[in-house]
């Protein structure tokens, strides 16, 4: 079988997972079984994707992350290094919880960026395109195209799709203009001409 995407020697991909075509998987990876990744994805190295977890086309995960049951993460989402998930708000050594319906599930949508050392506690959504800052602390949904800094993280501004911050008309210099809605932002004009 000639595979079409590429698995770095090191890792190990365990039983009934699927890779899309031009993934690259690098050093020290465990892929757990049922996973799912999408095509054109980059792990990077000690990357850990726990079982049945679903990963979107073009995601990019830096090194030393873990996705853990409950997290997915949609088509070009963005893993800075060592940002973390939960998947438990009240995590017991004694009384564990099996099976994957007791964890609580977190959302990164589309095109959303989560700095180096940041941490998402899990049960929220992180909205399309938003800008976790490095080190901040999600313990709340976070807006499409949202900018979160801090601990706990707050709301510091607004970030176009190309990744520049938008100005307070919410405007962007590449072009695109946005309006509030109730879900953050969405994008009204593009730059783009036909």
């Amino acid at each position: 079988m000639n595979k079409k995407y590429f698995v770095h020697t090191s890792s190990f991909i365990d039983d009934n997972v699927k890779i899309g075509d031009g993934t690259k998987i690098w050093h020290f990876c465990h892929i757990q079984s049922g996973a799912t990744i999408g095509e054109y994805c980059i792990l990077g190295q000690n990357v850990n994707i726990g079982q049945n977890i679903k990963i979107g086309n073009g995601v990019k995960i830096q090194n030393n992350v873990s996705i853990y049951s409950g997290v997915e993460l949609e088509d070009y989402v963005f893993c800075g290094p060592s940002c973390v998930f939960t998947n438990d708000l009240t995590p017991r050594a004694k009384y564990p919880k099996t099976g994957e319906s007791k964890y609580l599930k977190t959302l990164v949508k589309t095109g959303a960026s989560i700095g180096a050392n940041a941490t998402i506690l899990c049960h929220h959504t992180i909205g399309c395109w938003a800008l976790i800052g490095a080190g901040a602390v999600i313990v709340s949904d976070v807006p499409n195209h949202a900018i979160m800094l801090g601990v706990p993280a707050q709301l510091s501004g607004w970030v176009c799709e190309c990744g520049k911050r938008l100005d307070d008309d919410l405007k962007c210099i590449c072009g695109r203009r946005y309006q509030k809605n109730d879900d953050g932002l969405e994008e009204i004009t593009c730059s783009l001409k036909i």
